[in-house]
């Protein structure tokens, strides 16, 4: 029943069944399947949701929501278009910074994409920038989202696997830098490289701001920074406020929740007062998705575990390979291709519970997993043919899917892969930072 309960996940997933349905739906199939007790694992499902650190995630959402409307996006990319607008290829690397500074404010490649989407998808294609290219370089970018703390997947994770919160901020930090260079290089080589060869990329290939002297682009720069530091000190609020220990997770969550509203109301003025009650709804609506999806994943956790999947897994994998670099690449691979079919929230609650027991046989780090976990979740998302933020980018940039393919291809070959190898193999990229800032020792 347990084989036939993982196929009908898998099916229902690929036939487009909402995951929290299908999440649900496999959970009462088994419990009632199994013959398992509905009064011990039902209030099994709720007791572990009663964790205070789950109360950080409506609040990043609906921080992530105040911060979509309230004129934060258009600062950061102002603020990032200064510096990097008079050089080919140089509104894109502008977007792609201006991605993740957004994302080390919301925590969420959703937001990212259709925030920094909107204002930049204009200004490239008036650059000259093709539109397939600027779709699959926004698309691609607004997953620094996810890696770039704080981040939502890495508070359900940490919860999952009953490990600190701020290690696994930590140890998507460094990747997430990685990638933001890696596309910021593509961006520049492709332009260059279009310019060239004169592809539909405008008569100055790229360059979008005319050259002024220095005193007054450094005018400008100084105008734009002052008018930035609101926004810009907000992922200082958050991070310094967390590591430093003045503030819990939960706390920063709040801190950033409310800090938005006068930021998007009085200070940049895009934010409304009738506003607030949408985000609000917006928000509970959201969270209690997730929540619904998490009480089910505690359910099904429960049952895989009492039905020794994680060890049946294992067993599986050792009888392919004994190596452990065979064994990480096989759950890299089953990660991608799960990632392909579901959004990154409902990647981790699925991912966690039955591949970290595997990965620590293997003597992978917890810490070190979460890296690997977010990165793959992230590659993902803009993974054809089922990429739901390639689909998404797609639709804000009116970008036709083939458009985007090879410029995506390209993302992912020199971008994504190069990451995700050293993320998995090094294991010090992702456990440097929990060392050096948390004195987390691995295991």
């Amino acid at each position: 029943m347990l084989l036939i309960g993982l196929i009908l996940l898998i099916v229902l997933l690929a036939l487009g069944v909402p995951v929290v349905w299908t999440f649900l739906g496999v959970a009462v199939f088994l419990v009632l399947s199994l013959g398992y007790d509905p009064n011990f694992l039902l209030p099994y499902g709720f007791s572990q949701l009663n964790s205070t650190l789950l109360l950080a995630i409506p609040m990043f959402i609906i921080a992530g929501k105040l911060i979509e409307k309230g004129g934060v996006g258009d600062v950061i990319v102002k603020w990032a278009e200064v510096l990097l607008g008079r050089i080919k290829g140089g509104l894109g690397v502008a977007s792609v910074l201006a991605c993740a500074i957004f994302g080390s404010i919301s925590g969420s490649a959703l937001a990212a994409l259709s925030t920094i989407g909107s204002i930049m998808f204009g200004k490239l294609h008036r650059a000259g920038y093709p539109r397939g290219f600027a779709a699959a370089l926004l698309a691609n970018a607004s997953i620094l989202g996810l890696l770039i703390p704080p981040s939502g997947i890495m508070i359900l994770y940490a919860w999952l696997a009953n490990v600190s919160v701020l290690a696994t901020f930590l140890s998507t930090l460094l990747p997430g830098i990685i990638l933001t260079v890696l596309l910021s290089v593509v961006t520049l080589v492709y332009m260059r490289a279009g310019s060239r060869q004169q592809v539909n990329v405008g008569r100055k290939g790229g360059v979008v701001l005319e050259p002024v002297p220095t005193k007054q682009l450094a005018r400008t720069f100084g105008k734009r920074t002052v008018t930035g530091i609101p926004a810009l000190l907000l992922p200082v609020i958050i991070l310094g406020g967390i590591y430093s220990g003045i503030l819990t997770t939960v706390e920063a969550a709040v801190v950033a929740a409310i800090y938005t509203i006068p930021l998007g109301l009085w200070v940049y003025r895009e934010l409304k007062v009738r506003d607030l009650k949408d985000v609000l709804v917006e928000g509970a609506a959201t969270t209690g998705v997730v929540m619904i999806m998490a009480y089910s994943m505690m359910v099904l956790s429960r049952i895989f575990t009492m039905e020794r999947l994680p060890d049946a897994i294992s067993s599986v994998l050792l009888s392919i390979s004994e190596q452990p670099v065979i064994i990480l690449l096989m759950i890299n691979l089953f990660i991608v291709i799960l990632g392909m079919l579901i959004d990154d929230v409902s990647g981790v609650l699925l991912v966690t519970p039955i591949l970290l027991p595997v990965a620590v046989g293997i003597g992978v780090d917890p810490i070190h997993f979460a890296a690997i976990v977010g990165v793959n979740l992230g590659m993902a998302n803009i993974t054809p043919p089922t990429a739901p933020l390639l689909y998404f980018g797609s639709q804000l940039g009116r970008a036709p899917i083939n458009e985007m393919m090879k410029p995506t291809l390209l993302m992912i070959a020199v971008g994504w892969i190069p990451t995700l190898g050293l993320t998995t193999f090094v294991p010090e990229l992702s456990l440097w930072l929990p060392e050096l800032v948390l004195g987390y020792t691995p295991q």
